[in-house]
């Protein structure tokens, strides 16, 4: 039931046009532009290896928050939510299958973004494992914020706040604009953001070739924490 579950959550994903905009489309164009266009310093090296990272950070992002907020936001209202509460198939088994839904959409959008980075001459370091745990990790801090928002605002409400929280977050987060750019007494508020812990964190790792970047992941780890409990403890079916 969860195996189908999801490839309907996943199918629904893919063919809803916004979903497609902020997922692939978006995220797409930085890459390509910034990387090509020097309108922002990034520091030494290519411009593509410090916005490579960046903008996986922000698939993530739009996926397993924003995508997900609105979605689950709107099936709240029309009542689909309570519908498949009463189905056999239990809760906690939906939010599991919403869950699959999100991490093949993720593992598309990696996979896209991938290649097109690599098509603009990106040259990653590090391995693997390390990408995979914090991806998977701001999976988590994501989409407990996403599901605690959709679950506590009315529809209209979660449509407004998740794309402005999106355009926030990918200004001010380190997505393609350096956090060492905003003035001191900010930097250190902005870099407890799961986006800059994120993002920095892939950065360590495919920029700087470090092994494991701690620090980020128990940030990221936290807010998995806080965003997980806040959800299950508030969120409202009907």
């Amino acid at each position: 039931m969860i195996a189908a579950q999801a490839a309907l959550e996943t199918r629904m994903l893919l063919r809803n046009g916004e979903q497609l905009l902020l997922t692939v489309i978006i995220p797409s164009l930085l890459l390509v532009l910034f990387s090509t266009v020097d309108i922002v310093d990034t520091g030494e090296g290519r411009a593509v290896d410090f916005l490579a990272p960046g903008v996986l950070a922000l698939a993530v992002m739009s996926t397993a928050f924003t995508g997900q907020a609105i979605a689950t936001g709107f099936e709240r209202r029309y009542g689909v939510l309570k519908r498949l509460g009463a189905s056999p198939l239990p809760r906690w088994a939906l939010m599991a299958a919403k869950t699959l839904a999100v991490l093949v959409t993720e593992v598309l959008q990696v996979a896209l973004l991938t290649l097109i980075a690599f098509g603009l001459g990106w040259s990653p370091q590090g391995g693997p494992v390390a990408v995979a745990v914090l991806l998977v990790a701001g999976t988590a801090a994501f989409s407990g914020l996403g599901l605690l928002m959709a679950g506590t605002l009315r529809a209209e409400a979660t449509l407004a706040a998740a794309n402005l929280v999106f355009l926030l977050l990918l200004v001010g987060g380190g997505v393609i604009v350096p956090l060492d750019r905003f003035p001191e007494s900010a930097q250190a508020v902005l870099s407890l953001l799961p986006i800059s812990a994120l993002s920095d964190g892939l950065r360590e790792v495919l920029r700087n070739g470090a092994a494991m970047p701690w620090g980020e992941l128990g940030i990221l780890m936290g807010w998995a924490v806080l965003g997980l409990a806040a959800a299950a403890r508030f969120f409202r079916w009907e």
